[in-house]
């Protein structure tokens, strides 16, 4: 019974219940239809309970986690150098959930066929809750295939596999499971690595003492690092732990903790070595051999991490419009607004299905050529497309539900801050740009597969035709391209490869998208679908009600 004097003011009116719980799995149609058809239905049951836990428990631990930033203790109270990073509780809790349910391991102990496309999934859905432990899981997961170059380091290489998160500052041996961080940037240059300073010399077994710096060194709690220093054959790849293999701190030092735009629940670096111990890993002056496939793994959670922003986005955006009223309706029923959340939902479904089709490829690319080609060059292209376009699709989430999506108590604000990250970590646009242009140039298998993956389209849209004739002199080698205009190339690659994916998908989004996308009915920004497209479908599809 309403118990307010009648000239209280203070009546919640008009507003939509709590986002959460929701089962992130269950809801997501897109992605549970990538997962099967890229051959991860067995791990399903795993998935279902990841995102549950991920939408109701994860989500109310992640503000906290995000909110209370990191801090830095260079000594503790009687002046000894400690060098250790503090977190919130519910970091350490997520990150537990985390690796338990394999977000960083799955694709290692577990190497079922569709491990990698089940490990893909389960990042995706953990990013959307909180992208910040997201930077430690990806790093661990894709360290192991580099560590599995060096036999001395097989006991890093199984812990860093293990469901098991140990967050206590100390030594590995004491450790089942280990996290694994990356030391590549310094202060001369970021995506030329090969101007790096830091030197390396040799003390014997493969040991190497490192002195110089690291200008953006991501996850500094984690028990070891992949670095590149300048060895006296060239630059290398070398294991750096925290902890010294007989005992004591590691001779690195923490600077200071960046000062990021987001990113807040995880702690970002400068650090000096100052003799640090490393191992080897490779041989000398093949240190970007080595790690590339580190790097290609994480380029992979890029795209994995940008694609559920914009799903967890568009879920926000969509929750709000059925339950907020405006002139007399709900706002999903007046036009224009329906029209912004189906072009929302058509561009989360073609982010998700191009991030997992490169996870299948990744999966079957031990046995498929055809895979591997695919994987090496569509990784950089969807790295660039998918990154590039996830800060404005948040935004335009964050409209959807005005005023409130641009305040702390609602996940937007912090998915914006994070928005523009996995386009610059790992590779910039340009890089990833250049990184097409090189492979089409070497690799020429590279643009066959892209054109086998579009040709299995042909003759379901006349535009996605005349884009495929269009594209297809560049990848069979018979036209070269000019630096200058490679974005412009990858987008219309891009684009063109989202929509014969959706098409083979059979996705109720396909065609939409390719009218829109690739058959230029759009305008430049999203709710700019063309008025007669069949909208009802998408948004349905998009989030259960």
């Amino acid at each position: 019974m309403d118990t307010l004097p009648p000239f209280a003011t203070h009546r919640v009116e008009n507003q939509p219940p709590p986002f959460a719980p929701r089962d992130l799995w269950r809801d997501d149609h897109a992605l549970r239809e990538a997962v099967e058809r890229e051959g991860g239905a067995g791990f399903a049951e795993n998935l279902a309970a990841y995102g549950a836990l991920a939408g109701g428990e994860l989500y109310e631990l992640s503000f906290d986690a995000h909110r209370d930033k990191p801090r830095l203790r260079n000594f503790d109270a009687y002046g000894h150098r400690i060098d250790r990073v503090e977190f919130h509780p519910n970091y350490h809790a997520i990150m537990g959930h985390a690796v338990g349910h394999g977000v960083a391991g799955l694709s290692w102990h577990d190497p079922r066929p569709g491990s990698h496309v089940a490990r893909a999934a389960l990042s995706y859905l953990h990013h959307q809750v909180e992208p910040g432990t997201s930077c430690p899981l990806t790093m661990t997961h894709a360290s192991v295939p580099v560590l599995r170059h060096a036999p001395a380091l097989h006991e890093w290489m199984r812990k860093a596999a293990a469901p098991h998160y140990d967050g206590r500052d100390v030594g590995y041996g004491d450790k089942a499971g280990l996290t694994l961080g990356m030391g590549m940037t310094e202060k001369q240059g970021g995506s030329d690595v090969r101007s790096n300073q830091t030197v390396a010399t040799p003390i014997g077994n493969d040991e190497y003492e490192l002195v110089g710096h690291k200008w953006f060194f991501s996850a500094p709690m984690s028990d070891g690092f992949l670095v590149l220093a300048q060895a006296p054959g060239g630059l290398s790849c070398f294991l750096m732990p925290r902890w010294h293999p007989h005992g004591g701190k590691n001779a690195l030092r923490l600077m200071r903790l960046k000062d990021k735009l987001g990113d807040w629940s995880n702690a970002s670096s400068e650090v000096e070595f100052l003799g640090a111990w490393a191992q080897r890993i490779g041989e000398e002056g093949r240190g970007v051999a080595t790690i590339i496939e580190m790097v290609m793994l994480t380029r992979l959670d890029c795209m994995l991490g940008s694609a559920g922003e914009m799903r967890m986005a568009l879920a926000q955006a969509l929750h709000h419009a059925r339950h907020r009223r405006s002139f007399g309706k709900p706002l999903i029923e007046h036009a224009l607004m329906r029209n912004v959340i189906a072009d929302l939902a058509i561009e989360s479904e073609a982010a998700t299905a191009l991030a997992i089709r490169v996870a299948g490829a990744i999966d079957r690319a031990p046995s498929s050529a055809h895979d591997a080609a695919f994987a090496r060059i569509a990784t950089a292209i969807g790295k660039f497309w998918i990154c590039k376009r996830a800060p404005a699709f948040v935004n335009e989430a964050q409209e959807c539900l005005g005023g409130a999506g641009y305040v702390e108590e609602s996940i937007l604000p912090r998915l914006y801050r994070q928005a523009p990250l996995n386009s610059i970590w790992e590779g910039s646009g340009n890089i990833q740009c250049l990184d097409v242009l090189r492979a089409l140039g070497r690799e020429p298998e590279a643009g066959r597969a892209l054109l086998v993956e579009l040709e299995r389209a042909r003759g379901r849209d006349d535009a996605l035709d005349a884009r495929i004739d269009e594209l297809a002199p560049a990848l069979t080698g018979t036209a070269q391209l000019h630096e200058a205009q490679m974005r412009a190339f990858v987008e219309r690659l891009a684009l063109a490869l989202q929509a014969a994916l959706l098409f083979v998908a059979d996705s109720p989004a396909a065609a939409g998208f390719c009218r829109s996308r690739v058959g230029g009915a759009h305008g430049l920004g999203f709710g700019t679908l063309p008025y007669d497209l069949e909208l009802d479908a998408i948004v349905a599809r998009s989030l259960p009600v």
